[in-house]
């Protein structure tokens, strides 16, 4: 599936992204979690949106969606694990991939810290998406880090490729399938030499062959190494144009002020910035 511009995020910047691009006449894909699941969701009230005070986070949310919606932009509720600069940007999202000529990154804060060896074992091991690279462990034994409410079907999916599959998390899932064991843990480290080599759990040793961890979001930089930050936050220009071309980025993945009004207003230039680069192609 093609588009002209692929979206990232459900959030104020990604919305008013999707409809600055549609609005241009661009075909607009706009994946994420669902927003009612947003943390502005959330919010009481809000009273520095100008001209729209004492409006709560669900019902701005809501008029958001709404307009992206009533112009035709398309939407993908899930989590994109793997990007790829192949015929310009493909993106897997579940069993799915999608393509498109521009991406705007618009993922918000992703705040969860890595684990120890997580970083330095990233492709050697460490993995984010089962469906991208659960063959490369079938006959294999492979621990599953359940950070998302989709971990425990990837979990069942690695196990019904003949992965040798242990679930660990706080809890146990009920749509965790029976033949899968379950470790219950909060400490985790990722041990290795060339390549993963073991996974220990609250100081347990778990020897495996490779570790997917599947969290609700991923961060930016673990979709594009490449992307250039400073601080945690994504380099861009005045066009959110950030170092690889094609690719740009708004809202709070920017960096402060974390504000819904500069979320949208960056979402905007975004889109524009991204129909501008499409036309060239």
């Amino acid at each position: 599936m093609s588009y002209d511009v692929i979206v990232l995020g459900t959030g104020p910047a990604g919305l008013a992204a999707a409809v600055a691009a549609k609005g241009r006449g661009l075909n607009v894909l706009l994946i994420g979690n669902r927003w009612q699941e947003s943390p502005l969701a959330r919010a009481e009230r809000i009273d520095n949106y100008l001209g729209l005070p004492g409006r709560d986070g669900k019902q701005m949310l809501e008029e958001f969606y709404r307009h992206a919606e009533e112009l035709g932009v398309e939407f993908v509720v899930g989590r994109a694990t793997n990007a790829m600069a192949w015929e310009n940007y493909s993106l897997t999202v579940g069993n799915d991939v999608y393509q498109s000529t521009a991406l705007i990154l618009a993922l918000g804060v992703v705040r969860q810290s890595k684990y120890p060896g997580e970083e330095q074992y990233l492709g050697k091991g460490v993995s984010y998406c089962a469906t991208c690279d659960g063959m490369l462990y079938r006959g294999k034994s492979v621990a599953v880090v359940g950070r998302s409410s989709h971990a425990a079907q990837e979990a069942n999916f690695l196990q019904g490729l003949g992965c040798q599959t242990t679930y660990v998390a706080g809890e146990r899932p009920e749509d965790l399938s029976r033949e899968i064991p379950f470790i219950k843990g909060g400490k985790l480290e990722i041990l290795g030499e060339q390549r993963v080599t073991a996974l220990t759990v609250n100081g347990t040793r778990l020897p495996c062959d490779g570790v997917f961890i599947l969290r609700e979001a991923v961060a930016s930089t673990d979709l594009l190494p490449a992307l250039k930050t400073e601080g945690g936050s994504i380099v861009v220009d005045r066009d959110m144009r950030t170092n690889l071309p094609g690719v740009f980025a708004a809202g709070d993945c920017t960096g402060a002020p974390l504000q819904i009004s500069k979320a949208v207003g960056e979402g905007h230039v975004a889109g524009l910035a991204a129909a501008d680069y499409c036309a060239l192609q």
